[in-house]
């Protein structure tokens, strides 16, 4: 399946199309109705919750089901604002999705700091040391170029500081052992990004927030009081069934890590002065963000797309911007060669081959492009 933009959004994994089905015809009553087919649901649902923490290693009651990552991270943001002193000061790494920059941002205003990252995309723990923040989000592996953050490093400062940290895990979980976000902060996971339907994720939220009467919205008492609407149980049943599906395959994630250096050595001898942003920082097995030697990004798109395979600019949540991406002008990219950058991301149902066959695809579009410019170079992996 040659798809790679699994980092913008997933295919409904078999396990989780069935369990939304199963639950649409045989679990839809209002969860919080009176009667016992309502009751039923409102056991599954708290089924789901526990089987959601399990997998964190929380409690259920610290899990919050939600829209998305994006309520997620609106809805963290806004309380923690709400709960800290006027004059209270946020760090936000620079890389960090739009729903949290333009969250926090507009939160905290110019008390709001961005964190800077380094060249590769690595956001350095010792800055939250530096800097008298009172909230503090870095996410756990980025969107566009997979690096991973320094999630414990800064989870344990937060502690020691009593600082309230976000950690937006959306690109992490499904695809990494969600136990290694052992945090002492919020945690929000977002189902399509994990072979999960569209329209529902989760927050966990600590037991510090709940104790403080942490809410998402108000309006119903939904969600243990926590977030008002009616939960959307069918979309929930699916996301936990993909995410017990994801977690099954960690095993292979090493043999899959292997698979993107294995391509990445290939385009190096394919297509030369091409860049991984990323270097030699720890990433995602999954993703690779790809500075290209000559022409716009939109122009490879199109070009792989024709030959079948799906890669992107970037963030599809940037798609409609004229703007080059903010994580790579972060990491000191020039707005050209931002525009030269592509972003493969692959999926559990990602093979060997399909990564072969995408570079001798991006070989084939730059001996295209070297032809046209009157070199009449073909190159082949």
């Amino acid at each position: 399946m040659p798809y790679f933009d699994h980092n913008a959004t997933t295919p409904l994994l078999p396990a989780a199309r069935e369990a939304w089905l199963r639950a649409s015809d045989e679990a839809w009553a209002n969860p919080s109705s009176p009667y016992r087919l309502s009751a039923r649901v409102f056991r599954l649902l708290g089924e789901a919750r526990a089987r959601v923490s399990a997998h964190l290693g929380v409690t259920p009651e610290e899990i919050v089901f939600t829209s998305g990552a994006t309520e997620a991270n609106n809805a963290a943001i806004r309380w923690i604002a709400r709960v800290l002193p006027a004059d209270a000061r946020a760090c936000v790494a620079a890389t960090e999705h739009p729903s949290v920059l333009a969250a926090a941002r507009d939160a905290f205003g110019e008390r709001c700091v961005a964190g800077p990252v380094a060249s590769d995309g690595q956001f350095a723990s010792a800055t939250v040391t530096t800097t008298p923040a009172r909230f503090v989000a870095v996410m756990a592996a980025n969107n566009e170029t997979g690096v991973l953050g320094p999630v414990a490093e800064v989870d344990a400062v937060c502690r020691e500081r009593g600082a309230w940290y976000l950690c937006d895990a959306s690109q992490w979980i499904g695809r990494l052992p969600a136990r290694g976000l052992a945090l002492g902060g919020f945690v929000v996971g977002c189902a399509h990004k994990f072979g999960g339907p569209k329209g529902v994720g989760f927050l966990r939220v600590p037991p510090a927030a709940l104790a403080a009467g942490f809410r998402a919205q108000r309006g119903g008492e939904q969600e243990g009081g926590r977030r008002a609407g009616t939960e959307n149980f069918p979309a929930i049943a699916a996301m936990v069934a993909a995410l017990d599906a994801a977690e099954a395959q960690s095993g292979s994630i090493a043999t899959r890590a292997a698979w993107r250096s294995a391509f990445i050595d290939a385009i190096a001898r394919c297509i030369p002065g091409v860049v991984v942003n990323s270097g030699d920082a720890p990433c995602l097995w999954n993703t690779v963000s790809l500075r290209l030697p000559a022409h716009d990004n939109t122009r490879w798109v199109v070009r792989l797309d024709k030959l079948g395979f799906e890669v992107s600019t970037g963030s599809a949540c940037a798609s409609g911007s004229a703007a080059p991406s903010h994580v790579l002008a972060a990491m000191g990219l020039t707005p050209e060669a931002a525009r030269r950058t592509i972003r493969i991301s692959s999926g559990w149902a990602t093979t060997e081959r399909d990564w072969q066959l995408l570079a001798e695809a991006l070989a084939n579009v730059w001996g295209q492009f070297e032809a046209e410019s009157g070199s009449g170079k073909v190159i082949q992996v």
